[in-house]
């Protein structure tokens, strides 16, 4: 009888073990796979910029440094590896793009340049997919993450390597800042 309830718990623990394991396995490349969605949408986006600046480089003579900084943000994105190393330099070629495009609004000639426009949409367009795919990694993170810790998980994952937690693809500290604005009307 007492053989019996040993191998019961034997079963029951390797069952456990095979389960908790699959699980750990499959959430991770679940997530090693949102990663590389995350990957492709960046390349369309480093692929979509040096379109734009060629497009609009002529028409702003006056900005090279504009196109410039740019120019080296997208260059630094391209070069960044891992999700907080990416955040930061892609966060940083999303300011660069911002101040292109609040300049680009002073010229009206590229306001009605049919290319500059559909590069602008594109260049929006992947943006979404970069939040939403962004979103989705994340989300995948905190699962796998979750499991990683939750008891009694945690003591297989300290047996076996190769569950290391992944990072988060976050936004950077300047971006967390809530902003602020002056409604009051002033003398002038």
């Amino acid at each position: 009888m007492a053989g019996w309830i040993l191998l019961g718990i034997v079963v029951i623990a390797f069952l456990w073990f095979v389960i908790v394991y699959n699980g750990l396995v499959a959430l991770r490349n679940q997530v090693q796979n949102a990663w590389k969605q995350i990957d492709v949408q960046l390349k369309r986006r480093h692929d979509l910029i040096p379109n734009l600046v060629s497009t609009v480089k002529g028409a702003m003579e006056f900005e090279q440094d504009t196109l410039e900084k740019v120019i080296s943000a997208r260059a630094k994105a391209v070069a960044a590896t891992g999700p907080q190393d990416k955040a930061v330099s892609e966060n940083m070629l999303t300011q660069a793009l911002g101040k292109l495009f609040a300049v680009m609004e002073n010229y009206p000639q590229l306001k009605s340049n049919e290319n500059v426009m559909q590069l602008q949409e594109e260049l929006t367009s992947t943006e979404n997919r970069i939040g939403f795919a962004r979103q989705f990694y994340n989300d995948l993170v905190a699962s796998y993450r979750t499991k990683q810790q939750i008891f009694p998980n945690n003591f297989l994952v300290n047996m076996i390597r190769g569950f290391n937690p992944e990072q988060y693809f976050g936004a950077a500290q300047a971006d967390r800042a809530v902003p602020t604005a002056d409604l009051s009307l002033r003398a002038r």
